[in-house]
Order: C-alpha cells, then structure tokens, then sequence
C-alpha cells in the first residue's frame, strides 16, 4: 500500500509470560478508517500505545506517517493525536480554559480563533464558559475529541471513544469521524462495538488473544462466514414452486411466498441464478442479497461468543 500512513510489521508486546500482540501486521491507507475491533483484553488499547508512542514494542517495526515510531518519537507525535476511553479533559477547567491549554502547549496561532472554531464545531459554545466537570459524557467525550483536533493532528488514534455514551452521543461522534476523514484525516478506531466499526471502517482488522484473525473490507469479513443468501420473493405461488425446483439448495416459505437461495454473493453467481430464473421464464418480484453481519463474523472468525463484543 504506497500511500499507507500506518505500517506494523511483526509487532510484539508480552507483559512478564502474558504474550499481548503476537506478531501482528497490518497497514492503513491515508485519508481512511482503520478499525481494530476485538473483546476487552485483546490487545487493543496496548495496539494505540506502541503506535502513539507511549509504549515500546519488544519486536516488530512500526512506521507512523512515515516515521519509525522507536527512532523518530518527536516527529511520530507532532503528526498524530489520541483520544482514549476515557476523556483526559481537566475537570476544574472551563471547556475553553482545557482547549486553550492545549493550543498553548501545541504552540498553536492565533490560538483564540482555533478555540473559537473547535466550540462551533463540537456544540460547545454554550457551554465553553463553564468547569468540565459539570459536563455529560458525550459533552466531555466531544471536548476531549476537540482537544485533540486542536493542531490538526493528520492521524488520529481513537480508543474505544464511544465506550459508554448513549445511542445519540455515539452518532454525534460517528458524524465528527465522517466529516474528518472527509478532510483527509486518517482515523485508526479501536472498538468492541461491532455496529460501530461496520458503519465507519473502510478496513477492520479482527484481533483476537494478541493474533490478527482476520483483515478487509466489512464486505469482505462478512463474505468468509457462511451464510450469505438470494432472497426472491414471487407474486405467484406457481413460479415459487418453480423456482425452487430449479435452483440448487433453495428453501421456500410459502406464507412469504419467497425462497432462500445459498450464495457467495458475488455478481456472477447472482447473474447465473437471474439467467436460470429467465431460462424458466419465472418472473421475481423481489430480488435482495443478505449477508451475515459482523457479530457473525466475530463467532466464525475467534470460535467464541465474546459478551463484551457488543453488537448495538
């Protein structure tokens, strides 16, 4: 990948026998949404530290926006920002006391039209004027998102940032991600929620006790668990009885007047099966593809059903 902005080759981290990442690859193209999603413990979050520079690998290479993140730990930093699961805002602060803090530490100029702009975006001009710690979780979640954005990091590592918000906060942050890798910005998103990583990652890589189990598009993950399938749906029960003897594996549902037809999904089987259907002159009324989703995937892919693997 010539235009990757993150690559890790053979990254490997123990603590005392506990082998934490056992030899990962992976690498993530500029301007994209990378997500590693696994359960609690599986190496996620000590992922983000060696890549952010806050922890060292004991072996493996790791180049951040064309930097070695062992030799180059300055020039690592000066081009990424983090936000973690937990917001690192300074509570007594007011939200634009945190943010001119960090503009101040970052050397930023003219640093009251940053702060000024990073409010507005993140709907908090109301609220700039008052302590951190009086603000909700997805107030102090976005401030912590805003805190990182001030010197427009080009990378930017988000750790589990929605762990703990309700339904609506998650998508108010959904859409601050969208608008940043729309501007470029390349994300590298760690979660354990699946719905998440489907609706923003371009590339998922699925971690697993310290392996990478599995990478690609969530397409493509969705593609290797069994089960995806043409659903036709028929006006006609005549046709439906047809259909069913003519097509191999197909099931029926003769309330729903429509039939499950097994299938890879990919566009020359579904041009087979329309040209079998047209051979018979059997006329559908409704034609979709259904795939598995990625809580399937998770199951197929670690041999176990991990609860902390959240699905909504």
């Amino acid at each position: 990948m010539s235009n990757s902005e993150i690559a890790v080759t053979g990254l490997r981290k123990t603590f005392g026998d506990k082998v934490v990442l056992d030899g990962i690859d992976f690498e993530v193209a500029a301007g994209s949404v990378f997500s590693l999603l696994g359960p609690n413990g599986a190496g996620k979050t000590t992922t983000v530290n060696i890549l952010a520079t806050l922890m060292k690998a004991d072996a493996g290479t790791v180049r951040v926006a064309g930097h070695d993140v062992a030799a180059e730990t300055k020039a690592v930093r000066a081009a990424i920002g983090v936000t973690g699961q937990f917001a690192a805002v300074d509570e007594p602060l007011t939200g634009r006391e945190n943010l001119q803090l960090m503009a101040d530490l970052k050397r930023v100029r003219p640093s009251a039209q940053v702060v000024d702009g990073l409010l507005e975006r993140f709907d908090l001009v109301e609220s700039a004027g008052k302590a951190a710690s009086t603000y909700s979780g997805g107030m102090r979640r976005k401030l912590d998102l805003a805190m990182t954005l001030v010197g427009s990091p080009r990378i930017i590592f988000l750790d589990e940032p929605t762990t703990g918000l309700d339904p609506r906060s998650r998508r108010t942050m959904w859409d601050i991600v969208r608008e940043l890798v729309a501007e470029g910005t390349t994300i590298f998103l760690t979660t354990q929620y699946l719905e998440e990583a489907d609706q923003l990652a371009d590339r998922i890589a699925v971690l697993d006790q310290g392996r990478l189990v599995a990478q690609g598009t969530p397409e493509e993950l969705k593609r290797l668990v069994p089960g995806t399938h043409v659903r036709l749906r028929f006006a006609d029960p005549g046709d439906l009885e047809t259909a069913e003897r003519v097509l191999d594996g197909a099931t029926r549902d003769n309330q729903e007047l429509t039939l499950r037809v097994p299938s890879d999904g990919k566009s020359r089987s579904l041009r087979e099966l329309l040209d079998k259907l047209d051979e018979h002159t059997i006329d559908a009324e409704e034609f979709s593809v259904h795939t598995p989703d990625l809580d399937d995937v998770f199951l197929a892919l670690t041999g176990h059903a991990s609860t902390e693997v959240i699905a909504k």
